[in-house]
C-alpha cells in the first residue's frame, strides 16, 4: 500500500522553511510596524531612570555637577523648579529643549497637573496637539497660551518628550524636575529599512531554500538509508548490514539492527538444523522399524523377542522424540505451570543414576555421584528430574574414551550446587552461550544421541528459568565439560553416604 504520509526529508524541509518565515515576519513587524512604538517605549524608560539619578542627588552637596553628569549621560535636558514654578538650576549643557521654553504659566500648570496625577505627568510636544498635556487636561481656570508652543516648530524643533515630577528640595523645600528629551521622527527610517528589508527577505529566502534543502537532505539521509536495509531484511535477506553512523540516535538504533539481523540469521540457520536434525531422528527409527517389521512379516521364524524389542526400541525413541519437542515448545511458550513442592533432590539423583544401570553394565560407562548428605528443595520434581536426567544424559554422550560421568552435589550456605562433569573434547569460550540451543552441534555435524533425542539442553535452560534458577557451563577444550545449576535449599537429611558410583 502505497504510503500517503510526506517523507521525513520534505517535513524537516517545511518546518525550516516555515522557521525561517516566521523569522521574517517578526523582523518585518518589529523593524516597521513597531519601531515607533519600541523607541518611545525605550526613551520613556530612560527618563525613568534618568528621574530617579537626578533625585539621589538633589540632597547633595555637588548637585550642580551631578545634574549635569545624568543630563549629558542620558542626552537630556533637567530643569529644576520650586514650588512656584521659578528656575532653581537648569542643566546648561542642552538649552535647545523644550521644558527651557515653557512658559512661568506653563510650569505651574504642569506642576499643578502632576501633583492631580500622582506627583507624576509625562506628556509629547511638537506635534497636532503639543499645547496639550498627552495625560489629563489643565484646569479649565488656567492659561494654556498656545502661542509658545509655535515656536517650536517656527525653530525646527522635532517632537519632544517632558517627564515632570514633585520632589523634595534642600532646606525642605518643595518644587519640581522637568526632564525633556528629543523624539526624532523614524518615518524616513521605517521607509529606509522597508528597502532593506525585501533586499534582506529575497536573499534570506533563497538561502533558506538551499539551506533547508541541504539540511533535511543530510538529516534524513541515515533514516532512509536504514530504511532501505530495513526493506532488504523484510525480504529475508540476512547479509544486509546498518550502517547509519551520523548521529548518536542512528548510530544506537543501527547497532541494534545489526543485532537483530545476527539474531535473526543465527535463528533461521537453528530452524534448518532443528528441520534437518528432527528428520534424521525420525528417518534412522521409521527405517529401523520398517524393516524389522517388514522381515517378520515376511521370513518365516524372524518374529522373534529380540526383533520385537528393536521395534519396541525405536518406537519409544519416537515417543520420546515428539514429548521433547512438544515439552521444548510449551516451555518457550510459557504454558507450562509448575508444581512446587518439597522433596529430596539427593534421593532424585540417585534414582536418575540408577536408570542408567543397564546402560552402565553394558557398555562400560563409569558415573560417579559425590555429597555430603542429603538436602531438600521447594521445586517442580519432576521437571528438575527431568533436568538431571538430561545433563547426565548430555555428558553420556558426550564423554571422553575412558566413559566417566561424575556427579557433584555442593552445598554452601542455603544454595545447594549440582554439577555435571564429562571427558569429552570440550568446547570453545565463543561457543558456550549457544549450546543451549535446540539441537546446536559445536561440530555442526549431527550425531545420534545415546540416550536421549538431542533437545536436552534447551528443556534444562528452560525449565531452570521457570524456576528462576542459577545455571551455566564451563569448559576448556581438551579436557572436558561441567554443566551446573544452582537451587535454594530448604533444609538436609542426616542420610551421609558420602558418595555413589554405578
Amino acid at each position: 500500500m502505497k504510503h500517503e504520509k510526506i517523507s521525513i526529508k520534505w517535513k524537516v524541509f517545511l518546518y525550516l522553511l516555515v522557521f525561517v518565515l516566521v523569522l521574517l515576519v517578526a523582523l518585518w513587524l518589529v523593524q516597521t510596524v513597531y519601531l515607533d512604538t519600541f523607541y518611545k517605549t525605550i526613551k520613556t524608560q530612560e527618563l525613568d531612570k534618568a528621574m530617579s539619578n537626578v533625585e539621589k542627588v538633589l540632597q547633595s552637596d555637588d548637585m550642580e555637577s551631578n545634574i549635569d553628569s545624568i543630563a549629558d549621560s542620558y542626552d537630556i535636558g533637567v530643569m529644576i523648579v520650586d514650588d512656584e514654578g521659578k528656575e532653581i538650576y537648569t542643566s546648561e549643557a542642552k538649552r535647545t529643549y523644550s521644558a527651557y521654553r515653557l512658559s512661568g504659566v506653563q510650569i505651574q500648570s504642569y506642576l499643578q497637573q502632576a501633583r492631580e496625577n500622582g506627583g507624576k505627568l509625562k506628556f509629547k510636544t511638537g506635534d497636532k496637539k503639543k499645547e496639550m498635556p498627552q495625560f489629563g487636561m489643565l484646569d479649565k481656570g488656567m492659561d494654556r497660551n498656545p502661542d509658545d508652543f509655535k515656536k517650536f516648530r517656527a525653530n525646527g524643533e522635532s517632537e519632544s518628550m517632558i517627564f515632570v515630577k514633585i520632589v523634595n528640595l534642600p532646606k525642605e523645600q518643595t518644587g519640581g524636575v522637568f526632564l525633556s528629551s528629543h523624539i526624532s521622527p523614524v518615518n524616513a527610517t521605517v521607509q529606509t529599512l522597508r528597502v532593506q528589508l525585501c533586499y534582506i527577505s529575497g536573499i534570506v529566502v533563497i538561502l533558506s531554500l538551499v539551506i533547508a534543502f541541504w539540511i533535511s537532505k543530510r538529516f534524513s539521509r541515515s533514516i532512509i538509508r536504514v530504511n532501505e536495509s530495513a526493506k532488504e531484511l523484510a525480504k529475508g535477506d540476512f547479509e544486509v548490514e546498518f550502517d547509519g553512523r551520523d548521529y548518536k540516535e542512528i548510530a544506537e538504533l543501527s547497532n541494534t539492527l545489526n543485532h537483530t539481523v545476527e539474531e535473526l540469521a543465527k535463528a533461521e540457520n537453528l530452524q534448518k538444523e532443528l528441520i534437518a536434525n528432527v528428520s534424521h531422528d525420525l528417518r534412522t527409527p521409521l527405517t529401523m522399524i520398517i524393516a524389522y517389521s517388514e522381515v517378520m512379516r515376511d521370513l518365516p521364524g524372524e518374529n522373534t523377542p529380540e526383533n520385537v524389542q528393536v521395534v519396541i526400541d525405536e518406537a519409544k525413541r519416537l515417543t520420546n522424540l515428539v514429548n521433547d519437542l512438544l515439552d521444548v515448545s510449551k516451555l518457550q511458550a510459557g504454558v507450562t505451570s509448575l508444581q512446587i513442592d518439597e522433596y529430596d533432590l539427593t534421593k532424585s539423583i540417585i534414582s536418575v543414576i540408577n536408570r542408567y544401570a543397564k546402560l552402565v553394565e553394558q557398555d562400560g560407562y563409569q558415573i560417579s555421584f559425590s555429597y555430603d548428605h542429603h538436602v531438600l528443595v521447594e521445586a517442580d520434581k519432576y521437571k528438575i528430574y527431568q533436568v538431571i536426567y538430561n545433563l547426565i544424559n548430555n555428558a553420556v554422550n558426550y564423554t571422553g574414551e575412558d566413559k566417566k560421568v561424575t556427579v557433584k552435589q555442593i552445598a554452601n550456605g542455603n544454595i545447594v550446587r549440582i554439577e555435571v562433569t564429562d571427558t569429552g573434547f570440550g568446547i570453545a569460550k565463543e561457543e558456550l552461550k549457544n549450546v543451549w540451543e535446540r539441537y546446536y552441534k559445536v561440530d555442526k555435524n549431527h550425531k545420534r544421541a545415546v540416550m536421549g533425542t538431542g533437545l536436552g539442553l534447551s528443556i534444562v535452560k528452560n525449565i531452570l528459568k521457570l524456576h528462576q534458577a542459577q545455571y551455566g557451563v564451563s569448559s576448556e577444550q581438551g579436557t572436558g565439560s561441567t554443566f551446573w545449576f544452582e537451587l535454594k535449599m530448604k533444609g538436609n537429611r542426616d542420610i551421609s553416604n558420602g558418595s555413589k558410583s554405578i
